[in-house]
Order: structure tokens, then sequence, then C-alpha cells
């Protein structure tokens, strides 16, 4: 009768166990899938480009790709266009080439997981509304398409209009905004908000967590670029990866 007793009381336990722990579950995941309101990073992003909404759990960023500042890549003619006689351009010109990308990425990033590699083609939206690639051209390393870079990091080919390094046109050795990665995490330049200077707690994707400009006092998991220059080109590669937020 005692052992029947000590395991009718197990067997309770177990259940509530269970319930309280499916209730937390429930819980954490609802409060998770609950977002009212975009990110006051979001209000930095370029509005003739990008359409920013809330979709459930997700954001979708819908943009034209075309940037709000100059470049060789606009093509004779246009208001935006000025000469680079130092860029090897490729044939395609903005005026000529569908940059339009969609992305969806969390409202809440998943900052439990494992990291996960980048890979070719965007891999993020900036804040003007182009896209970023990672530190590889095609198969190979940036090196072989340096030359086509224009003097803010960008070119096209194949594809988009993108930024490979550093953007100028809106961060320049500074803590702007740069855009927001497909693993729904912000990107800033190469100094921190937080302490005016050049972080030195990154993890191995250039992130960390602390205060931010848009976060009103709030501290939150953000990626910078780091501030290493990248082989020749006299600037710094925007993002390398790994990916923390999937």
């Amino acid at each position: 009768m005692k052992n029947l007793i000590k395991s009718s009381t197990l067997i309770t336990a177990c259940f509530v166990s269970i319930i309280a722990c499916s209730s937390d579950d429930s819980t954490t995941q609802e409060e998770e899938e609950t977002v009212t309101e975009l990110h006051a990073a979001f209000s930095a992003f370029n509005p003739e480009a990008t359409t920013i909404y809330l979709d459930g759990s997700n954001v979708v960023i819908e943009t034209t790709g075309l940037p709000n500042h100059e470049t060789v890549y606009w093509g004779d003619g246009h208001p935006f266009y000025i000469e680079e006689p130092t860029v090897e351009r490729t044939p395609s010109i903005m005026s000529s080439n569908n940059n339009a990308v969609t992305i969806t990425v969390d409202a809440t990033p998943n900052l439990t997981g494992n990291t996960v590699a980048t890979q070719l083609n965007t891999i993020g939206i900036a804040v003007s509304g182009a896209s970023i690639f990672n530190d590889q051209e095609g198969n190979g390393p940036l090196t072989q398409a340096a030359a086509s870079l224009d003097w803010t990091g960008a070119h096209i080919g194949p594809g988009v209009y993108h930024y490979h390094l550093e953007p100028k046109a809106f961060t320049n050795d500074d803590d702007n905004l740069v855009g927001i990665l497909l693993d729904g995490v912000f990107i800033y330049g190469r100094k921190c908000n937080a302490t005016g200077t050049y972080p030195t707690d990154l993890d191995a994707s250039g992130g960390h967590t602390t205060t931010t400009q848009y976060t009103s006092g709030e501290e939150e998991y953000h990626y910078h670029i780091i501030n290493e220059l990248y082989s020749n080109t006299g600037s710094y590669i925007a993002f390398t990866g790994p990916y923390q937020g999937y």
C-alpha cells in the first residue's frame, strides 16, 4: 500500500510537472510570437526604397534595392551618378538592372541555437535599401573583384547592387546603423553607441550585447563592422559571419 501511495504521488507530481512545463513553453512561445510594433531601428531605413511590415512573428522587408546615394553604378545621366575613374565598372548599371529583393526575418532573433555560416548573394538589407553581401565573390575571395568596388564598397555583378565593405555613404568610422541581416540581427558601424569607442568584447561574428541609439536604454544583441582592415582595399568587410540569430 505504501508503495502504491508513493507511485501515485510520483505520477501526480510528474503530471503536474508536465503541465507546468507545458504551460511555461506555451507562455514562452506566445511571448516570442507576440510582436505588436516594428523595432525603432527600422525608422532609419530609406522609405523610398523599402517597405517594412510585421507578418505575425516575422518582419518582411521589401526593397527596390536602389540606394539613396551617389555611385558610378547609377549610370551616366542619373542625378546620383558620379565619375569614379579608378573603378573598373562592371557592365551593369542600376537603371537597367533588377535590384528588387524581399527578405523575411524573425522579429525576435533566436540567439539560443547554433551559429550558421553566411552564403552567397543577399545576406541582409542596408538602410539605403541595397543588399549586403559577405566577403566572398562568386566562388572565390573578394580580392579578385576589389577593383570594381565603388567609393562606398559596393558594385553590381552578378545580380543586384550590393555592399561588401563598410558602406561609407552612411557609416564611416562611426556608430551608425548599417542594416539588418537575414537572422534578424541589426548591424552597426565600427564604433559602439554605448561607449563611443571601438568595442573590445565582440564575439566571432562581430556581435555583443549593449544599448544602442534605438533601444531606449535596453541592452540588445547586435553586430558591428569589425575594426580590422581587409586586404589591400583600405576598408573593412561589412560582415563575414557566422550568423548568431537563427
